[in-house]
């Protein structure tokens, strides 16, 4: 064989190996591609079929002479907590009184399968209908920048325009950045964004390490939980410190005064972080957890079952369930339930968040997780006094998933959780496995071109 023939040789089986590795790696992000996918559908669940707007409650009256909150929330998806904990901080003030607000008044997906019906529409607050905001409250939305979000981004504009205090909860400081609202100004965000976030929007003073950061009339907030300190401060500056402070111990956010420091740990990706992704990415086989809300549950005990089970941790499909299809949380939130008749909904766990006792929860409940043979678990008959509404939600997590999830759940939440002892598995072995199974599906997939030059050589040689 001449050296030419040699070195064609050498470069056809190179080329070979390249297509190899390429498909496998190919098929490696397409089974990890498929696997997010499946675990954000889930995650901001599509509203139910049976859905009828006829029957939907009708939103409460605006009383005069109050401080009035609008808590937006977007048609296309917004994260529970982001909406759910300011709300409930700023309708414990008897001074304050607190609406929801979206383009249009439809059932709309919040984070951790979780669906909530909005009060108002923009063009009501536009209209008169409803009094003009004194704060608008901005979560994080699943497309932040895309032309369906315009009207909200406009809509925060011109309310800022108007006078309002505008609170930019966790990655809805994303949307505010789009809109144009934080050019020139100092900002934060989740701790996982900032970096991406100067890069797309360097006009934008972003800081890493505050749990909120006030610019003039614009405070945002770092991850998902850091709005309930955010709206503790806003509180303080509208209706004084011993309102604020009122609300912040009943509320036992950790390491929360008035006067306390605004500083956290500035958090980057290590590779203790790791759950979060396996999780994400391989969702199959993992079980799923029925959340049970009764009528006047408190809207941050709810979210946090929205989360912890689904929307930051991954970790299970979750079902949002109730005696019928609407409850009405403890400070008027209208969520969306799928009233459990007589389906099982193929459920394996239930969990009805916010209630210490068995006896709060409705007996259609009850009866259906009998027929069904289910638990009614209750997380918070196991909250201890003086303790957030994460903390029994992420001591269950650890312990019927495991204490990798629920750290890394907290971290994902910026939520302080060195308080909690955990107990459970350390490491979460179901998605762990079926990474290894895809990878050796894509190893296998890699060697295909190999085997297939190889049988087409030898039926040349036949």
């Amino acid at each position: 064989m001449s050296r030419l023939d040699r070195r064609r040789r050498a470069v056809r089986r190179a080329g070979w190996v390249l297509m190899g590795t390429a498909l496998s790696v190919a098929s490696f992000a397409g089974i990890a591609f498929a696997g997010v996918s499946t675990s954000m559908a889930d995650s901001f669940a599509p509203a139910p079929a049976a859905s009828d707007a006829g029957a939907w409650p009708t939103a409460r009256a605006v009383p005069s002479g109050r401080i009035t909150v609008a808590v937006m929330v977007s048609n296309e998806g917004s994260v529970a907590t982001d909406v759910m904990a300011p709300y409930q901080v700023f309708a414990e003030s008897e001074k304050l009184f607190v609406y929801t607000v979206a383009a249009e008044r439809r059932v709309s997906p919040l984070s951790g399968g979780a669906q909530l019906l909005p009060d108002h529409t923009l063009a009501e607050v536009d209209r008169g209908v409803v009094p003009e905001p004194d704060v608008v409250v901005v979560p994080a939305v699943t497309d932040p920048a895309d032309a369906k979000e315009a009207r909200l981004r406009d809509w925060i504009v011109e309310r800022h325009r108007k006078g309002a205090r505008v609170l930019g909860v966790c990655a809805g400081s994303e949307l505010l950045a789009a809109s144009g609202l934080l050019d020139g100004r100092n900002a934060t965000s989740f701790w996982s964004n900032i970096s991406s976030l100067k890069r797309q929007y360097p006009q934008v003073h972003w800081k890493r390490g505050q749990r909120y950061v006030e610019d003039d009339r614009v405070t945002t907030t770092a991850g998902v939980t850091s709005g309930t300190v955010g709206a503790l401060r806003v509180v303080e500056e509208l209706a004084g410190k011993d309102e604020a402070a009122r609300i912040g111990k009943g509320l036992s956010y950790p390491g929360w005064t008035p006067d306390g420091p605004t500083t956290i740990p500035a958090n980057h990706l290590t590779p203790g972080d790791l759950p979060y992704a396996l999780n994400a990415a391989f969702p199959w086989l993992r079980a799923t957890v029925g959340i049970g809300l009764v009528d006047g549950v408190d809207e941050i005990d709810a979210a946090a079952a929205f989360e912890a089970y689904g929307g930051v941790s991954f970790s299970a499909r979750t079902v949002v369930l109730g005696s019928r299809g609407t409850v009405t949380t403890h400070h008027g939130l209208v969520l969306i339930a799928q009233p459990t008749g007589s389906s099982s909904h193929g459920v394996d766990r239930f969990v009805v968040p916010g209630v210490a006792d068995v006896s709060a929860v409705d007996t259609s409940l009850r009866t259906w997780a009998h027929r069904n043979k289910l638990a009614v678990e209750l997380p918070g008959g196991g909250r201890h006094d003086g303790e957030f509404g994460f903390d029994p939600v992420l001591r269950d997590l650890a312990r019927h998933s495991d204490r990798s999830t629920a750290r890394v759940t907290a971290k994902f939440s910026e939520y302080p959780s060195s308080h909690l002892t955990l107990t459970g598995a350390a490491w979460p072995w179901r998605s762990t496995l079926l990474a290894v199974a895809a990878t050796a599906v894509s190893v296998g997939a890699g060697f295909l071109p190999t085997a297939i030059r190889r049988a087409v050589r030898n039926l040349r040689a036949a």
